[in-house]
């Protein structure tokens, strides 16, 4: 970075500066581990000549900062995966339960848009398809930010509501179902081998989304299909019908790349298994009940929140962080299994 020329290649440079920050990233907490270590022993001797408690009592603590620390890290660790360092498109797609359904997909992608803006992330949103009469049938945003696919990947899955429906005129229990989707976004050093004329079919539509006149009166949303595989992404949220089929191509990459390594990962592949692709077959991963009672439970980890609001208005990091202790207890025992 030192060198004259550097900025010369912003583009190359971008990404000497992006690895920068995520090695800072690791080695950062590290060295405040080493520090409060080293802070901690110096405490003890003074422990052993103050008669007062004071000591003791700052001793306490700094053991407990330290702890803090130290189970930080060790989530920091869990996310090692060549993806978990790289930003996410996270896909909300409605399910069985007709409108209730609707709108619980919409309530989840408040919700993750909240845990992106608590976080610090930048949130864009990339496609999004209304529903008829209230919520929506599917939608896809762009969180930016280090390590925000590491810490999403767990919400691969269905998510199950169960309240008082809202458009029940009897007032009546309903559930309603709605599926999630996490991919990484992949930097520019990463390629994947597609023939694009050949293998994706392209189709282009009006945006439904806000934007005015000229989302009303242009085809510039962009529908991409890989036609051998299926996979298919789709942007609307630019005017630039030539910008929405760049980030449609990224999404298109990404997804396919995703794929490719969960069959070059077997054990990936398991523990993934129907999480990995949205749909309505596979697990449930989180039940959300409004009614009778009121919890919020993971069905891997076994997490629960008597309080649903604060998870709805994006409070996850007690989930995410749960998710990938148990995806490490699970690494550890495969290995002394085998």
């Amino acid at each position: 970075m030192s060198a004259t020329d550097f900025w010369g290649d912003q583009q190359a440079a971008q990404q000497v500066m992006d690895e920068l920050r995520k090695l800072k990233t690791t080695v950062t907490p590290l060295e405040k581990l080493i520090s409060s270590g080293e802070d901690l022993s110096v405490l003890m001797e003074f422990v052993e000549d103050d008669d007062s408690g004071e000591a003791l009592t700052e001793l306490k603590t700094a053991a407990e900062q330290l702890e803090q620390d130290i189970d930080k890290v060790e989530i920091q660790a869990t996310l090692s995966g060549p993806e978990d360092g790289c930003s996410a498109y996270v896909t909300v797609q409605a399910g069985e339960g007709g409108t209730d359904s609707a709108d619980w997909a919409l309530m989840l992608l408040r919700m993750y848009i909240r845990w992106g803006e608590r976080s610090g992330f930048k949130v864009e949103e990339i496609d999004l398809s209304s529903g008829e009469e209230a919520g929506i049938r599917n939608a896809t945003i762009q969180i930016t930010g280090d390590y925000v696919y590491g810490y999403l990947r767990g919400e691969m899955g269905n998510h199950r509501l169960i309240r008082i429906s809202p458009f029940d005129s009897a007032g009546r229990r309903h559930t309603a179902f709605a599926a999630v989707d996490v991919t990484p976004v992949l930097d520019d050093s990463i390629e994947i081998d597609i023939n694009w004329e050949k293998d994706v079919r392209e189709d282009t539509y009006r945006s439904s989304g806000a934007g005015g006149q000229h989302v009303n009166k242009t085809d510039s949303a962009v529908r991409l299909t890989h036609i051998p595989t299926g996979v298919v992404a789709a942007c609307q949220n630019e005017r630039s019908q030539h910008k929405n089929r760049a980030t449609a191509r990224k999404m298109l990459q990404a997804k396919l790349y995703q794929q490719e390594i969960e069959k070059r990962d077997a054990e990936v592949a398991a523990r993934r298994g129907q999480k990995s692709k949205i749909g309505f077959g596979g697990q449930t991963v989180r039940n959300y009940v409004l009614h009778p009672d009121q919890y919020v439970k993971d069905a891997r980890t076994g997490t629960k929140v008597g309080n649903p609001q604060p998870v709805l208005d994006g409070d996850l990091d007690k989930f995410l962080e749960a998710y990938l202790r148990w995806t490490l207890s699970e690494q550890m025992e495969t290995q002394e299994s085998s």
